[in-house]
């Protein structure tokens, strides 16, 4: 500012003391810091995974080997309407058209489930003999096996518990008492069976030592197996439901049974491509840990619901045999002890069966 002759100078305004900050600015600063941190956990998430899901899509590339086919081990899930009536030796006949000349081995009949206790009664499965004899007839060399589970109390406090000795005791004779029947194996589904279970170890164990002496063979359905490192011990504590088995562990059960079922649906993948990349994967994880005396199938989904976990049109029948096949050539082409397992008869369509026919059983 000018001043004129004998004139003061204005000094200059003081400055204003700043603002506190007011509410408003405040809750932009929350805001803005909420945007980072979530985007950052975000990102924290998602890059894992959509990793995972574009190694699981460059898995279903490549060529399978011509070779990569049935070996004659195949097996198929059946209902229990075969063994409690509502089956009839037209519908044995039938099933004997559909089935020949395909690679399916063995059928899991459902005979049970078996009681909380461990216990079977003989009325759950009243026309075992019958279908037995029937297959026998249709069918020859085609084994008729005990499909037997139940709910393990692992998650909930109802269900089988493995934990008690007696219980263990009561499947083992519930096995003997249906392998008299006629059954020429017992196979097993007990979920949801943790990663780690060393009283299902325990059971397997003798198990194996009454099925030995029957000269029939002990199976197992098992749970997928890590798809990354401990993801199991991850996906329990977020969820409470582990889902999955480590390597090792499937490698501990493999080694207690003649025959192994991988149950490879269910995968939460929303794509075919990645589905087919998820059974490769699976396939080869299988494979290197399971001993050259125990077979090895991967469950096919012949079944088209539609829930959490499993999509219909994600998870098909070309896309899985397509997988198995790519997995089997990478990790061990020429393994005799090898096949698929058809989960399950009653869901099954007409595309399925001429899926899995041209897909795998073609020579």
């Amino acid at each position: 500012m000018e001043t004129g002759p004998g004139e003061e100078p204005t000094p200059p305004a003081a400055p204003a003391a700043p603002k506190p900050p007011g509410a408003a600015d405040r809750r932009r600063k929350v805001l803005r810091r909420t945007r980072r941190l979530t985007l950052a956990l975000l990102l924290l998430v998602l890059l894992p995974t959509l990793t995972a899901e574009i190694a699981l899509r460059v898995n279903y590339s490549g060529d399978p080997a011509a070779g990569a086919r049935t070996r004659g081990k195949d097996a198929i899930w059946l209902g229990h309407a075969w063994i409690d009536g509502r089956k009839t030796d037209a519908d044995v006949t039938a099933l004997a058209d559909r089935l020949r000349d395909t690679g399916i081995r063995d059928l899991y009949v459902h005979s049970g489930p078996l009681e909380d206790d461990g216990t079977l009664p003989a009325s759950a499965y009243p026309k075992a003999r019958r279908l037995i004899a029937a297959v026998h007839r249709e069918l020859p060399g085609v084994r008729v096996q005990a499909w037997l589970g139940d709910e393990l109390a692992t998650e909930s406090p109802d269900g089988l518990r493995l934990e008690r000795a007696a219980t263990r005791a009561a499947v083992v004779r519930s096995t003997r008492q249906i392998l008299a029947t006629g059954f020429e194996g017992a196979h097993f589904d007990l979920e949801p069976l943790h990663s780690g279970d060393r009283d299902y170890l325990s059971l397997l164990d003798q198990l194996r030592r009454v099925t030995r002496e029957r000269h029939a063979l002990l199976s197992v359905a098992a749970h997928q197996i890590d798809p990354l490192p401990a993801f199991h011990s991850f996906w329990g504590a977020t969820t409470g439901h582990p889902k999955w088995w480590s390597q090792a562990y499937f490698g501990q059960v493999a080694r207690r049974v003649d025959q192994i079922a991988v149950m490879s649906y269910d995968t939460m993948q929303p794509l075919q491509s990645l589905y087919g990349g998820y059974v490769a994967q699976q396939t080869s994880l299988a494979l290197e840990v399971t001993p050259p005396g125990t077979d090895l199938l991967m469950g096919l989904p012949f079944y088209h619901e539609n829930r959490f976990g499993h999509w219909a049109h994600a998870e098909t029948v070309p896309a899985a045999v397509r997988g198995v096949r790519l997995g089997l050539t990478r990790t061990d082409a020429h393994r005799p002890g090898f096949g698929v397992a058809l989960y399950v008869d009653f869901a099954a369509t007409e595309a399925d069966w001429r899926a899995y026919r041209r897909d795998w059983v073609r020579r």
